[in-house]
């Protein structure tokens, strides 16, 4: 039995702010060390393909297809500010039915307080073990936390 990757972070930074971040994709390859580049037609947008190329810790170099499945920016829900972006994995094990994956990634904050960043991959399929679950939550953990440093920076420059 697996576990699905996970990792999450306390931001020091508005949820907008973190939010922009995550979808600069331009911009990855100055703060994540993770997803070193994204590959994408415009600015991230329900139903377009993204490709994700990916740095493992131990140096290994993967690209990914993707789909973005959810995109949906922030907005109030009560005392709470939330966002949550969601792309679906399109690569050949996919396709046969071997691994298929979801990340989600969610933002929320509630008023005057950090926001929390979570993220989780969904695995499901017979092979999900050669995905390298622990691997991916690895570079989970390494995105988290260049993008609670990447956030916190500009919060500091723009305040």
């Amino acid at each position: 039995m697996h576990t699905d990757p996970s990792a999450e972070a306390d931001i020091d930074a508005p949820l907008d702010t973190v939010w922009a971040v995550m979808n600069d994709t331009d911009r990855y390859p100055d703060w994540n060390p993770f997803v070193v580049q994204v590959e994408c037609d415009g600015p991230p947008a329900v139903g377009l393909p993204i490709r994700l190329h990916a740095v493992f810790g131990n140096g290994k170099k993967v690209v990914s297809p993707e789909r973005i499945t959810v995109l949906e920016p922030p907005y109030d829900d009560g005392r709470t500010r939330r966002a949550t972006m969601a792309y679906v994995f399109e690569g050949w094990p996919a396709k046969l039915g071997l691994v298929r994956g979801t990340r989600w990634q969610r933002l929320s904050q509630t008023e005057g307080g950090p926001t929390h960043y979570e993220t989780v991959e969904e695995f499901s399929g017979p092979l999900v073990a050669l995905a390298g679950p622990e691997r991916v939550a690895e570079g989970f953990g390494r995105h988290a936390r260049a993008l609670k440093q990447r956030a916190e920076e500009l919060s500091r420059a723009s305040g």
